[in-house]
């Protein structure tokens, strides 16, 4: 564990944060005291890659009319703002 001023912060982050990702914990001083503490994070564990498809049969066959058939009047006077509240 290395202590740095705010200065070196300032001028150098970037060296900074590749020392503290390499596992370095840097305290961070100011006006002589210690103030922060950057250092690693644990990694994050990787989720499965997203499969197509994976959800098929779940829900069972939604016909093409729901998402191809004009909304009914009400429904579209709700979307364009017509209306304030739900009737």
């Amino acid at each position: 564990m290395s202590a740095v001023t705010m200065h070196d912060v300032d001028v150098d982050l970037p060296a900074l944060v590749d020392r503290a990702h390499a596992g370095e914990e840097i305290i961070l001083a100011k006006a002589g005291k210690p103030y922060a503490k950057l250092g690693p994070i644990e990694a994050v564990s990787a989720q499965p890659p997203r499969t197509p498809g994976r959800l098929k049969g779940l829900v069972g066959h939604i016909p093409d009319s729901v998402w191809f058939d004009p909304l009914p009047d009400g429904e579209l006077d709700l979307w364009e703002g017509k209306h304030k509240h739900y009737p």
